[in-house]
């Protein structure tokens, strides 16, 4: 009789712990971005509507032609595949924005992607790739990304 009384309280403690999330741990998975050579991932954020990079120029020289590709895009246990291009040129040391349209993500879900940069040095016409990869939380967009908020 005291054998079932100690398995039911430890089943009541493990049901306890799994209604509080304890056993789910995705939801302690750290914010993340990190690329290959010679790109680096200064900032980013990842809301409902889209995700945005900014990357530096990290490498010593000017490179143009840049197309940014999430592959592996991982919410709702589906696998989706976003592109940006971005059709200007970075120098070196410089910083610039890909934004890329990336919809159908829910606040709080967990997102995981692999990116892949493809760009060119000035003057060659020969493409060269970055590869890394991204995961954070998704947030609501920023009143100033939904095109509202402001005084006029």
């Amino acid at each position: 009789m005291t054998y079932g009384w100690a398995i039911l309280a430890a089943i009541i403690a493990i049901g306890v712990l799994a209604y509080f999330g304890v056993f789910t741990p995705g939801q302690y998975s750290p914010a993340a971005t990190i690329l290959s050579p010679p790109f680096h991932a200064n900032a980013w954020s990842v809301d409902t509507n889209n995700v945005k990079i900014e990357i530096r120029n990290s490498g010593e020289e000017t490179y143009t032609s840049i197309e940014a590709t999430l592959n592996s895009v991982t919410f709702h246990q589906e696998l989706v595949v976003a592109r940006a291009i971005l059709c200007v040129t970075i120098p070196s040391g410089s910083m610039d924005t890909i934004t890329i349209l990336c919809t159908g993500q829910g606040s709080g879900d967990n997102f995981k992607a692999d990116i892949t940069i493809t760009y060119r040095k000035a003057g060659s016409a020969l493409d060269l790739t970055s590869t890394g990869t991204m995961t954070d939380k998704v947030r609501e967009p920023a009143a100033a990304d939904q095109g509202g908020g402001g005084d006029d």
